[in-house]
């Protein structure tokens, strides 16, 4: 099976226009080698490519028929990727939620203003040093 029509039977992909698209741009290797969206995969292939600021790994362990359901996902792949990325990802949304709540528009002038002096603050520590 080829390796677009994979990774959208295995759903992590959307559209397999998606996956030509990162296949494309060689973000999504087979074997530790850049696969174009035409290389066909066999059970055993390691598969890694990046998606949403991750590094994810899978092995193919069969080959589906036709895109399968969201509960039969596993029958088809063995994800390897390690539990770290996932917590270094949860760490980034909390962090970008930190500052500004998500939903409260753009930055008012003081919200900006706060944000330079901050900023400052934090260069003139490394003139500091």
């Amino acid at each position: 099976m080829r390796i677009d029509k994979y990774l959208w039977c295995v759903r992590y992909y959307k559209t397999r226009n998606m996956v030509t698209e990162a296949c494309k741009k060689n973000q999504i290797t087979v074997n530790g080698q850049v696969a174009k969206p035409s290389k066909e995969v066999f059970p055993t292939d390691k598969i890694t490519f990046r998606k949403d600021q991750i590094t994810q790994i899978i092995t193919v362990l069969d080959i589906p028929q036709n895109r399968v359901g969201a509960k039969l996902v596993d029958i088809y792949q063995k994800n390897e990727t390690p539990p770290e990325a996932f917590a270094h990802l949860e760490m980034l949304k909390l962090s970008k939620e930190h500052y500004r709540r998500s939903g409260t528009g753009r930055p008012t002038k003081k919200d900006r203003r706060d944000i330079d002096d901050y900023g400052d603050e934090i260069l003139e520590d490394d003139d500091d040093i």
